[in-house]
């Protein structure tokens, strides 16, 4: 139902935050799942994952490309039931065209970084009853887009995901799902989003077991290695937008 994911990453000045998350949530979000074939759109704050998170991201090769859109602090993501839904036509184009208020709030943004992505594989986890298939991610989520250095690194990376990572996801407590996700377009060869019910589900299961990157003697230690991400990722984040009922 949602096989196309549309992610795009960027930073606003403070002095514009109000304005255009209001534009964000009450105008332009609502049409854009107004569009055919478009299952659903999600608006996350990035927040970081906290300390042990700062280990690794300190540890990752992060890209430093001219023109590469370097925004970290939100998130925009929409669903599909195609990657071709996102292109033809291309909602990029579709956006440049608006006229105003659109023409404005989107000129707000600074540091914007896109991505298409259609989805490799998924599972389910524990919590999942907590979300209809094909709806809205989860509360909370982290997210990495990325690319290996070789093309030996793709074999291990898929093997690693497939035996360990994936596997590990659908048996952790306060996951919804896990969908492993390969680019059609933009900077990304590969993302992971992980869902969880909350923040601090995330931080009490997950991140102990994300540290293991910090082992050298674990397999998680050896694609830190290899990745090289795109700024600021992994994006751990709170949405904003459908508002999380307390």
């Amino acid at each position: 139902m949602d096989n196309g994911l549309w992610a795009t990453w960027y930073d606003l000045a403070d002095a514009d935050q109000d304005d255009h998350l209001g534009w964000l949530h009450g105008d332009h979000l609502p049409e854009i799942m107004r569009r055919p074939g478009i299952a659903w759109a999600a608006h996350y704050q990035i927040t970081g994952g906290g300390e042990k998170m700062q280990a690794i991201h300190d540890r990752l090769v992060h890209a430093d490309e001219e023109g590469l859109g370097t925004g970290t602090q939100f998130l925009v993501l929409a669903g599909a039931t195609s990657p071709h839904v996102f292109v033809d036509p291309r909602i990029d184009e579709w956006e440049n065209t608006l006229g105003e208020p659109a023409k404005t709030m989107l000129a707000q943004r600074f540091g914007t970084r896109s991505n298409i992505f259609t989805q490799e594989e998924f599972v389910t986890g524990p919590e999942y009853d907590a979300r209809p298939a094909g709806s809205t991610p989860g509360p909370a989520i982290q997210m990495g887009s990325f690319r290996t250095r070789t093309v030996e690194d793709e074999f291990d990376l898929a093997a690693w995901y497939a035996q360990y990572r994936l596997p590990h996801m659908s048996r952790m407590p306060g996951c919804i799902a896990t969908r492993k996700l390969i680019s059609v377009a933009g900077w990304a060869k590969h993302s992971v989003m992980y869902e969880f019910l909350s923040l601090d589900a995330r931080q009490q299961h997950f991140q102990n077991h994300e540290s293991l990157a910090l082992d050298d003697k674990e397999w998680t230690n050896k694609i830190i290695t290899y990745t090289i991400h795109a700024p600021g990722s992994p994006s751990v984040g709170k949405r904003l937008w459908p508002q999380v009922d307390d």
